[in-house]
């Protein structure tokens, strides 16, 4: 838990560190949620070595939320077919800005459907007025990019299910170091 989360504060920082992402939105939600999954890990952690009872209730808990989402968006990404990727993606490009011209520089491409001359665009191409355009190349990436988070997300939601069963375990052991009469 605590490697995938370090791995999403890297990521992000990666990717606005070598200019691929200029969208703060998009990094702040990825650092958000990889400091968020730290602290899950940690307080885990700390339930586990302290034998702490209440803690982890709420690491499993909140485990088995983390499960059911990442499950759940998983199944999604497996489940879009050509169509509605091309929906999504459309919605997508007509409700941002800083995406739309980030796509523009590093894909090398301008407009979605069609290729305006009029419009202005931030990629290279535009200056010879000889751009395509983009959603054949997004359309591309982005069925190889949602069947491979599709499928790690799967993976790491049946290890996520498998830490709430052993916590769930675990919990409701005695404590070897505890005082036995206390159970008493």
């Amino acid at each position: 838990f605590q490697l995938v989360s370090l791995l999403l504060i890297g990521i992000a920082a990666w990717g606005i560190g070598f200019g691929l992402i200029s969208s703060f939105r998009v990094v702040g939600v990825a650092i958000a949620v990889g400091i968020f999954l730290f602290f899950i890990a940690l307080v885990g952690l700390i339930g586990a070595v302290k034998h702490h009872q209440v803690l982890l209730f709420f690491y499993m808990i909140i485990l088995l939320l983390v499960f059911i989402v990442q499950f759940s968006v998983s199944c999604a990404c497996l489940a879009l077919n050509k169509e509605q990727q091309s929906e999504l993606l459309e919605v997508g490009w007509n409700n941002t800005n800083s995406a739309r011209t980030d796509i523009e520089r590093n894909l090398n491409c301008c407009g979605f459907r069609v290729f305006d001359p009029n419009e202005t665009c931030s990629s290279d191409c535009f200056r010879s007025h000889q751009c395509k355009p983009c959603a054949p190349i997004i359309e591309e990436y982005s069925g190889m990019l949602l069947r491979f988070v599709g499928g790690i997300g799967l993976f790491f939601s049946f290890t996520e299910i498998l830490g709430v069963w052993l916590t769930y375990r675990y919990r409701n052991q005695k404590d070897p170091r505890a005082n036995p009469s206390a159970f008493l």
